[in-house]
């Protein structure tokens, strides 16, 4: 019998997963803020630049990959 690992996290996984990658999240955020305000950038400008940065994009996506893998399955 062949387990497929890679496909199925249990939800224990996934909670981890989860709580890592969010709280990555917020740190980068937060350092982006940090910069923005040490160089005395405008709120829209910094705001523009959380909203557009590509890594932050990609771990917003993970997240949301995660938290539907995470749903029960019976939900149609």
């Amino acid at each position: 019998m062949k387990l497929h690992f890679n496909k199925v996290l249990d939800q224990k996984d996934l909670k981890l997963s989860k709580k890592i990658i969010s709280s990555y999240k917020k740190r980068l955020e937060k350092e982006i803020l940090d910069r923005s305000l040490k160089l005395r950038m405008p709120q829209k400008k910094f705001e523009e630049i959380i909203n557009n940065n590509n890594e932050l994009i990609y771990l917003k996506k993970a997240l949301e990959q995660l938290e539907t893998e995470s749903e029960p399955h019976g939900n149609v």
